[in-house]
């Protein structure tokens, strides 16, 4: 017969082993959100990326001097595409800034020239880079909502134990550029 205390061992060991496995499963699980989260960033900014050559075709018959505006946009594009190639998120979050700044120049230009205002294209472009700029938003909210749900878990009991066995680390949280935390003057 097998003594009580070894069937005790036996059963604390198989209940440490089944937690240690779910937790386990469950900070997979959080990991592969987050991943994916910065994924959909990365679609996003990729889409508007895409749409500047478009926009850029519609604007350049109505603001032929104001070619500095251009290649501003221009160099933004190409800095976020080739940010998209890295593994470096900080880097991809300021090209996707600075692209996000020349658009909001162009458009605050395009104030100046009411045919471009009226054009359907540009009117168009407008509107789906506003819609997109909401996603990439939505999806920086969800990649943050990711890394929260991430962090309560490993710094929580039981879950900091499983963590501090399994070597899981704290995740940085997307953060908004100084630049963009100051408050927006309106003049009437």
């Amino acid at each position: 017969m097998i003594p009580v205390f070894l069937i005790v061992i036996i059963i604390i060991v198989v209940i440490f082993l089944l937690l240690l496995w779910g937790y386990n499963n469950r900070f997979v699980v959080l990991d592969n959100r987050i991943r994916n989260s910065f994924a959909q960033i990365d679609v996003q900014l990729k889409k508007r990326a895409d749409l500047v050559p478009n926009l850029m075709e519609s604007v350049k018959g109505y603001m032929k001097h104001e070619q500095k505006m251009i290649r501003e946009v221009t160099e933004a594009r190409k800095a976020l595409v080739s940010a998209n190639n890295t593994k470096d998120m900080a880097k991809r979050i300021k090209a996707g800034d600075m692209l996000q700044n020349a658009l909001k120049s162009i458009f605050a230009i395009a104030e100046n020239y009411p045919k471009l205002r009226a054009n359907e294209n540009f009117l168009h472009l407008q509107q789906e880079l506003s819609a997109i700029e909401d996603k990439v938003a939505y999806a920086r909210q969800f990649y943050n909502d990711s890394i929260l749900a991430y962090e309560n878990s490993i710094k929580m009991f039981p879950g900091s134990l499983f963590a501090g066995i399994l070597s899981k680390k704290a995740k940085e949280f997307m953060k908004i550029p100084e630049a963009e935390r100051k408050p927006v003057k309106v003049k009437f």
